[in-house]
C-alpha cells in the first residue's frame, strides 16, 4: 500500500494541490488580520491552526471545502478533534495495538460508529459523483481513483480509499497543527528571525507580483531553516519505532557498559527528541538558531522529525509545504508578538504522547501595515498554480 500511494506524495502531485493550500492560507490569514485588526487580538493559536489544517485535510484529502472561519462548528471539524483525541485513553490503544484479537473480543473501539459513517460516506458520495460526472479535482481522491482504475494487484476500493485518508486526517490535523503552534511560537517570540523571514517573504512577493507560486516557496532557503529548526526543538513524538529484521549488534553505551545485541522482532524506540537536542551533536541545543541550518551545522542522520530512511513519514513533503504556505500568508498579513499568557520559556506537558506546552500556545496578532499586505483586500486568489 505503501508502494502505491507514495507517488501522491511527489513533488509534483503536491504542486498540483498548491492553490488547493493556498486559498485556505488565504481564508485563514484574511480572517487573522480582519478580525485582529491593528489594535491587536490574543489567540489560542491550537485553535485557529487547527481550523487552518482542517480546511486543509478536507480539500486535499476528502474533496470537499469546508470553512471552519466562518463555520467553527462543523461536523467534518468537530469529528476530526474527535479523531485526533484518539490517544486520550491509552489502555485502548495499547490494547489494540498489541493484543488486536482482545480488543476485538472486548469491543474496546478507538474511533466510533459515527466517526467511521461520516468519513466513508464522504469518500463514497464524492467518488460516485466524480465517477458519474467525470469531474477531476487536484486532489488525493483523485489520484486515489487514478490507482483504483488502473491494475495493480491491490484493491483501492471505498473501504481502502476511506481509511487512506482518515489516517492523513489524524496525523495531517493535530499533529501538523501542533507543528504549527511551536512554529508561530519561535517566530513570534524571536523578532529577529521574524523581520528577517518578512524580509524573504516581500522579496518573493516582488519577484512574483504578488502571486507566489509553488516554486517560489519550495525554495526559501531562510523560510526552510526556520521551519527546520523548529521541528528539530520539537519533533512531534518523543521517539521513532522500528522493529528488527536482521540481528545487529549495538555497542556499549557506556565505557564500562556491554554491547546488546538486537534479534529479529525486536522492537526499538529511537528518542529524536533526545538526539536533537544532544550538544555532541547540535551547539548550544536549546537554542532557536534557525542558521545551523544554512551553515552545514546539522548531520542529517541525527535530524528525524519524520522518521529516517524508507519507512519514513510518506506525506513529509506535503507537512512541510503546509507548513511553509501558512506561515508566508501569515506573515505577509500579521504581525506576531507575544502575549501575558505567552509560555516564555516553555514547559512541555508530560500528560500527552504528542509535545504539547503547559498552558497552551497563546499570541498576540496584529493587522500588518505594509504595502506588501495591499493584495489581501482583493478577492481574488492570491496564488499561482
Amino acid at each position: 500500500m505503501r508502494k502505491l500511494l507514495s507517488p501522491t506524495f511527489t513533488s509534483g502531485k503536491i504542486k498540483i494541490m498548491f492553490k488547493l493550500i493556498c486559498k485556505c492560507a488565504d481564508n485563514f490569514a484574511n480572517f487573522l488580520a480582519n478580525d485582529s485588526g491593528n489594535i491587536g487580538k490574543t489567540y489560542d493559536m491550537k485553535n485557529v491552526l487547527s481550523r487552518y489544517a482542517n480546511d486543509v485535510v478536507a480539500t486535499c484529502a476528502f474533496g470537499i471545502s469546508v470553512d471552519s472561519f466562518k463555520h467553527p462548528n462543523n461536523d467534518f471539524l468537530l469529528l476530526a478533534k474527535e479523531a485526533a483525541n484518539f490517544t486520550s485513553n491509552p489502555i485502548k490503544l495499547l490494547v489494540n495495538k498489541n493484543f488486536p484479537l482482545l480488543g476485538r473480543l472486548l469491543g474496546l473501539k478507538i474511533f466510533s460508529s459515527k466517526m467511521k459513517s461520516f468519513f466513508k460516506e464522504i469518500i463514497a458520495d464524492t467518488v460516485k459523483t466524480r465517477d458519474e460526472q467525470k469531474i477531476i479535482r487536484p486532489d488525493m481522491i483523485h489520484l486515489m481513483m487514478e490507482k483504483r482504475d488502473n491494475d495493480h494487484g491491490l484493491t483501492m476500493d471505498i473501504d481502502e480509499m476511506t481509511a487512506q485518508a482518515f489516517v492523513f486526517l489524524v496525523a495531517g490535523f493535530d499533529s501538523t497543527s501542533s507543528a504549527m503552534c511551536f512554529l508561530t511560537h519561535e517566530v513570534g517570540i524571536n523578532f529577529d528571525v521574524q523581520n528577517k523571514l518578512r524580509a524573504e517573504i516581500d522579496d518573493i512577493l516582488a519577484q512574483t507580483n504578488g502571486k507566489p507560486t509553488y516554486e517560489a516557496i519550495s525554495q526559501m532557503e531562510y523560510l526552510d531553516a526556520v521551519i527546520n529548526e523548529t521541528l528539530r526543538l520539537y519533533p512531534l513524538g518523543g521517539f521513532l519505532d522500528r522493529i528488527c529484521v536482521k540481528e545487529f549488534e549495538l555497542p556499549p553505551a557506556t565505557p564500562d557498559g556491554k554491547p546488546i545485541t538486537l534479534k529479529p522482532g525486536d522492537s526499538i524506540w529511537f528518542p529524536h527528541y533526545a538526539l536533537h537536542r544532544d550538544p555532541k551533536y547540535y551547539s548550544q541545543p536549546d537554542k532557536f538558531d534557525p542558521d545551523r541550518f544554512l551553515n552545514g551545522e546539522v548531520d542529517n542522520s541525527v535530524y528525524m522529525p519524520f522518521g529516517i530512511g524508507p519507512r519514513m513519514c510518506i506525506a513529509n513533503r506535503f507537512a512541510l509545504i503546509k507548513l511553509k504556505i501558512m506561515l508566508f500568508y501569515l506573515l505577509w498579513r500579521c504581525d506576531l508578538e507575544p502575549d501575558t499568557k505567552t509560555s516564555i520559556p516553555m514547559v512541555l506537558s508530560k500528560k500527552s504522547f504528542l509535545m504539547n506546552p503547559e498552558g497552551g500556545f497563546w499570541l498576540k496578532l496584529r493587522a500588518r501595515k505594509s504595502e506588501a499586505a495591499i493584495p489581501f483586500l482583493s478577492n481574488e486568489s492570491v496564488c499561482e498554480d
